[in-house]
């Protein structure tokens, strides 16, 4: 079993949070933010401790983002927060964490134990 932290990237969300032109092109902004994740793997956050089991969830226009080394892509079939939902509950009991500042999203996963980080803990990295 693994025991590192698992961080889990709403990617539509965190995307989103920033009225930068992601618009223009979803995917080169998923890639992005795939890319800037990469470092969390092994340095953590300072809210989170590495090294980490980092999962990028991507949806819509981004589905086919691949992953990298260190930055697994879950391309959700549907909902990207079912998907979210589905990876929390699957990783249990290990410390989930998600990032993501969508509030229904953020009561579903708490619910089953998760703790919860805005995008700005990650736009920074």
């Amino acid at each position: 079993m693994d025991t590192r932290p698992l961080l889990i990237v709403d990617a539509a969300n965190v995307v989103g949070s920033v009225p930068d032109g992601w618009w223009r092109d979803r995917r080169g902004a998923n890639e992005r933010l795939r890319d800037s994740l990469v470092s969390l793997c092994d340095n953590g956050l300072p809210q989170l401790e590495g090294p980490l089991d980092v999962v990028l969830v991507v949806e819509g226009a981004a589905r086919d983002v691949a992953g990298v080394e260190g930055v697994r892509v879950v391309s959700a079939p549907g909902s990207g927060d079912d998907a979210i939902v589905d990876l929390v509950r699957a990783a249990a009991p290990r410390r989930r964490v998600v990032v993501t500042a969508d509030r229904g999203l953020r009561d579903r996963v708490t619910a089953l134990g998760a703790e919860t980080l805005g995008p700005r803990a990650v736009r920074r990295a």
